[in-house]
């Protein structure tokens, strides 16, 4: 069933059931299902059909939802757009997809003005907060009139969304995942969470990223339980709106954790409720799963992995194994076969590193109007993640490095991730990222940035000895820069591109 008719299912037998909570506005089932359908039927009646793209540049908020849904109930290919991003990378974005509508916050009319003279493709235009310039606002069409809504005969391989990578390196490219990549993806999380009717998820990272989408957002709603969305994140008032809510499954990133275990006010609020912490984007360091674990016994802790070319579902570690297999990202999700593969795609025995290749009903369609990096990504049905990784003795998988992030130092492969790990055990730092930087002799060798917890004091000389009695001399860091913040995408991924341009740019 795609999430389209799941939602119509929902709110015709349970009208009345919470789904979303944003800013203290309740909305039911029944309500956003109309409202959503009423955004659906203006753009039918706009014209709109089956392949045309609407873009949602949107914060998070109950609204972004009501117009991801309604483009699935239209018929039309949804377009998340990054809100962190600079002008002329949403003139690509908008341009490259060939949007024919833009749905978008009045917060971003300066930005729309600076590439508006280059925005040909863009025919219609729904505002969201103060009117302006004729364009209509999004509440007037979704509490305005009943319309007229055909049904666009949906299909499994219909484009349902593109997401733009984050383009950490070279140009974003639109991956496009078909209605039934996105149902799959409903399906497989729901059930590897247990998610159920009772869950109250509560969103803080970005809607218009994969994961907040897909991994939690759909899925919830896909069982018929409620979301308890916030515009982004901040310690204080999430901590807040979790309590408050009564909020059942959180999501954030490792980061976000450290940060949440350093703010005071977790000290005093009630957070009974809650029976999942789930985290994504990096593996949660062993001393931060343990603090969690030791203050929260009987709330459970879970790791997904995947990428956005997966929906993203390729793995997940749950809590049985989540301090007994540190590092890992875990066993594979239900309907979906993960290998690790030499060079030459054949599987390669527990131990040993290779590349991580994924097959399942949620694996891309493919790059929007990019055919080479397509048959690049996906070989005989397998996705090819570019993430180097190892299965050990007991099926679970474990993140060595990206490919391209493999530092070689004198002939030696060093993976930053392992002296990451070894770096988030020091108790003054809170953030840390190892890349490699060009040495005349060896090549490259690891250099690390640092942020340490606030209040506290850190030299080099303390870490690299600590490091020293844990790692080989080759996989030491040579430098050490303590920073005030890691550079992050949206989704919470540290950008190493920007700690490397560093290093050349110096």
């Amino acid at each position: 069933m795609y999430i389209a008719d799941k939602l119509k299912e929902i709110a015709s037998n349970f009208p009345d059931q919470l789904i979303t909570t944003f800013n203290n506005h309740h909305t039911s089932y029944g309500d956003f299902y109309k409202q959503a359908e009423k955004l659906a039927g203006y753009f039918q009646e706009k014209g709109y059909g089956k392949n045309d793209i609407i873009a949602v540049y949107l914060h998070n908020s109950d609204y972004f939802l009501i117009c991801y849904y309604a483009c699935h109930i239209g018929g039309f290919t949804v377009l998340p757009v990054n809100t962190k991003l600079t002008a002329r990378e949403v003139e690509y974005i908008l341009n490259h997809s060939e949007a024919k509508a833009l749905i978008y916050d009045s917060r971003f009319n300066d930005l729309l003005q600076e590439i508006e003279p280059s925005l040909h493709r863009i025919e219609d235009r729904v505002l969201v907060g103060s009117e302006e310039n004729g364009v209509i606002g999004l509440e007037a069409i979704i509490h305005g009139k009943k319309r007229t809504l055909k049904n666009p005969d949906a299909q499994d391989d219909d484009t349902a969304v593109v997401f733009y990578t984050s383009g950490t390196t070279g140009r974003p490219k639109g991956v496009m995942l078909s209605n039934k990549n996105v149902a799959a993806t409903a399906q497989i999380w729901m059930e590897a969470m247990d998610i159920t009717y009772a869950d109250r998820m509560h969103i803080v990272t970005p809607l218009f990223h994969c994961a907040a989408s897909h991994v939690f957002s759909i899925p919830v709603v896909y069982a018929g339980g409620s979301l308890v969305i916030e515009e982004a994140f901040s310690p204080e008032k999430t901590l807040e709106t979790m309590e408050k809510e009564k909020v059942t499954i959180f999501f954030g990133v490792p980061a976000m954790y450290s940060i949440l275990l350093n703010t005071e006010k977790l000290k005093t609020v009630d957070l009974s409720h809650l029976r999942l912490f789930s985290y994504g984007a990096a593996p949660m360091p062993y001393e931060l799963v343990k603090q969690v674990k030791t203050l929260f016994p009987d709330v459970k802790v879970q790791n997904m992995y995947g990428q956005t070319e997966n929906s993203p579902a390729a793995t997940t570690l749950k809590d049985h194994y989540a301090l007994a297999k540190i590092g890992s990202v875990g066993e594979m999700l239900p309907q979906t076969e993960v290998r690790v593969v030499d060079e030459y795609g054949d599987p390669l025995p527990a131990g040993q590193v290779g590349e991580i290749v994924v097959k399942g009903p949620q694996v891309m369609k493919g790059y929007l109007k990019n055919d080479e990096a397509t048959q690049q990504s996906i070989k005989n049905g397998w996705l090819y993640s570019g993430d180097l990784g190892r299965f050990d003795e007991d099926g679970l998988l474990y993140i060595v490095d990206r490919k391209k992030d493999m530092i070689i130092r004198g002939g030696e492969n060093v993976y930053p991730v392992e002296i990451e790990e070894i770096l988030y055990e020091i108790p003054e730092i809170l953030e840390a990222a190892v890349v490699g930087v060009p040495h005349e002799i060896l090549g490259e060798v690891p250099k690390a940035y640092v942020v340490t917890k606030q209040g506290k004091v850190l030299s080099e000389d303390q870490v690299l000895s600590y490091c020293s009695k844990r790692l080989a001399n080759y996989k030491l860091p040579a430098e050490i820069e303590f920073l005030d913040a890691l550079p992050r995408n949206a989704s919470g991924k540290v950008l190493k591109m920007v700690l490397r341009d560093k290093v050349h740019s110096a």
